[in-house]
């Protein structure tokens, strides 16, 4: 998804649990603290006002769980942003799921999760396209 050299610059991870109105969101620092948690709207002037408040805390790795339909917004206003995106595949996504036994399936269980893959397997995430 990245060179190792991007990762090795990311200090913030954001993981996007994607819907069609509201996407949530979570964004966690190299050592795990939570930045943000919360649920988004759609729209674009949102997720900018997001990007720009956690680049205070350095370069981003946004990662999504779908990148294209109901994902498509964010992918390319991170990207306009300078800020690194990837894709956590459904597979992969349901896997590291399971390890989390006996937590109810939610939207911000699920950001959390995105996020935390971003944060120990970036180098594993596949690279966004949108289109």
């Amino acid at each position: 998804m990245t060179e190792s050299s991007d990762y090795e610059s990311v200090q913030v991870f954001i993981g996007v649990d994607v819907g069609k109105d509201t996407h949530h969101a979570v964004a966690i620092n190299r050592s795990g603290k939570r930045l943000f948690d919360k649920a988004l709207p759609n729209d674009e002037n949102k997720l900018r006002s997001l990007i720009s408040d956690l680049k205070q805390h350095g370069q981003i790795l946004l990662v999504v769980d779908q990148p294209a339909i109901i994902g498509a917004l964010p992918v390319p206003v991170a990207r306009s942003e300078g800020v690194l995106v990837g894709y956590l595949p459904g597979l992969a996504m349901r896997r590291i799921a399971d390890l989390h036994a006996g937590e109810a399936k939610t939207d911000a269980r699920d950001a959390a999760i995105i996020a935390e893959a971003a944060r120990t397997l970036a180098s594993r995430a596949t690279h966004a396209e949108t289109g």
